[in-house]
């Protein structure tokens, strides 16, 4: 995904949230430096011992208590969605939408997933009584992103209150007053719980440094690869855990058998919806011959009536961060360099802050446009032998994110194949609006798993203990006063235990 960060060190001490469609002076906030980034986090830390302390029947109903806030103030929350991030309003609510789903599913399951379970502690301890607990990390700090600003984050931010911890969120310098909107809601669904349970610092990359530098106890990232590799970097000073969501090249497979028309309707919509800026949408595509003309045809039929705006009839909106226009400006010139075709669209297609839909066929695999994230609506499309051919085209890239398979009869079959973190069978994104699916990728797309019970597990650490219900005479094996005769027993006792499978 495209870094959401920005890598500039500022002494500004405010931040100016502008409407990217028209550049525009929304609001400004303050910056907060490295002293109020630790007074965020100590606020967190003291907060903690009592939201942690609290049954996860009494964090459930705080956390439901503040979607339903959400919900009352949705119409004045997806206007500010639109006009600092620029999606369309029914957008906006698709993403209020999902991510009160993952609300809900975190706080409900949290004490199934997170509850104490005695586990056997096996033959030669069986007088031992075995449980693990999964105990809260404390302080988690999240870095968001400004492309979903509400549901990336929330797959961090609700889990980890949901299992027990405090959280210190830095909203993306594109979405200030987004993040903020956020945590003020949770404040005001829960006026007796002490300050700091959820709270926000504003700022740019120096902010996010400071986050990570400080006394938190894990750090959770959505952006670009090389923006995580920094955090990891200065992570591993103090051993801070990571959770690392880094973006996607997400392939999308269409087989002989697949429904051509599903499968151009979904390619068409994950390819620019947002403007194409998902990191688990689609970039690229793999369609086997038998039906690569139709396909093309398809796709290029649905997409020449589709167009970007700001108003009530725009398919999606404008490209939210400026200097991604460059990136996908560099992808189109680049692909059409190296042999590619654009069947629609071209650099023509860059409008100021819009970008009209792009799709390019025939591009070289070592392209720009193929290897790295464009994240803009374009989507390449190439021409395959099979399924085999294509498999190995989806799976040679460094990212390991989403994917989609189209396929009557081997959808199934062909997902089991791909090297991504998540795929949907006969549809895009799937994966993403149902919460007890773990999401995540491997490679460039980051470390460590959202949602479901990982995405729960992710923000505790296990804690073992053994307790002895009562000693067995002559068998203290963990003693001075261990027997030879003991040993004897053992020596006869382990080979029936582990010395007969052949």
């Amino acid at each position: 995904m495209s870094t959401t960060e920005s890598t500039a060190v500022t002494r500004e001490t405010t931040l100016t949230s502008v409407d990217p469609a028209t550049g525009e002076v929304i609001a400004t906030h303050p910056i907060a430096d490295e002293a109020a980034v630790h007074a965020a986090v100590a606020e967190a830390r003291r907060a903690a011992a009592t939201w942690g302390s609290l049954s996860f029947a009494d964090r459930k109903r705080h956390l439901l208590r503040w979607s339903s806030r959400i919900v009352a103030r949705a119409d004045e929350f997806c206007d500010l969605i639109h006009t600092e991030n620029g999606k369309p309003r029914d957008d906006a609510f698709l993403e209020l939408m999902l991510a009160l789903e993952h609300i809900k599913w975190a706080a409900s399951n949290a004490e199934k997933v997170l509850k104490t379970k005695k586990v056997s502690p096996g033959a030669l301890m069986s007088n031992f009584a075995a449980y693990i607990e999964q105990r809260p990390l404390g302080v988690v700090g999240v870095i968001g992103p400004w492309n979903y600003p509400v549901y990336t984050p929330n797959g961090s931010i609700g889990y980890a209150l949901a299992a027990g911890n405090t959280v210190v969120f830095k909203p993306s310098e594109y979405s200030t007053g987004i993040g903020n909107f956020l945590a003020q809601l949770f404040a005001e669904a829960n006026p007796e719980l002490p300050d700091g349970v959820f709270v926000t610092i504003n700022g740019y990359g120096e902010t996010g440094a400071a986050l990570v530098r400080a006394d938190i106890d894990k750090i959770a990232f959505t952006g670009s690869a090389a923006t995580g590799k920094k955090i990891m970097a200065a992570a591993a000073e103090r051993l801070t855990p990571v959770l690392l969501e880094c973006g996607g090249k997400d392939a999308v497979i269409v087989a002989a058998d697949a429904d051509i028309k599903a499968a151009a309707d979904a390619v068409a919509y994950g390819a620019t919806m947002n403007s194409g800026q998902t990191c688990a949408g689609v970039e690229r595509v793999y369609v086997d011959r038998s039906i690569s003309d139709e396909f093309v045809a398809e796709v290029k039929r649905i997409l020449t009536d589709i167009h970007p705006g700001s108003d009530d009839k725009a398919s999606y909106g404008p490209m939210t961060m400026p200097s991604q226009i460059d990136v996908v400006r560099r992808h189109i010139e680049d692909a059409l360099k190296n042999g590619g075709k654009a069947v629609l669209g071209g650099p023509e297609s860059i409008k100021g802050p819009y970008i009209e839909p792009v799709v390019l066929v025939d591009v070289d695999e070592n392209s720009a446009a193929v290897r790295e994230e464009t994240f803009g609506p374009t989507v390449t499309i190439r021409t395959v032998s099979g399924v085999d051919e294509a498999v190995e085209l989806a799976n040679d890239s460094t990212f390991g994110l989403g994917s989609s398979v189209y396929s009557r009869k081997q959808g199934l079959e062909i997902a089991r194949r791909l090297k991504a973190g998540a795929t949907s069978v006969n549809s895009v994104l799937g994966f993403a609006a149902i919460s007890a699916l773990p999401f995540g990728g491997h490679r460039d797309s980051g470390i460590g798993r959202i949602h479901g019970a990982p995405g729960l597990l992710e923000f505790t650490e296990p804690h073992s203990i053994a307790v002895q219900r009562f000693a067995i005479p002559g068998m203290a094996l963990m003693s001075y006063t261990r027997t030879e005769r003991t040993m004897k027993l053992l020596r006869r006792v382990v080979p029936l235990l582990h010395g007969r499978h052949k």
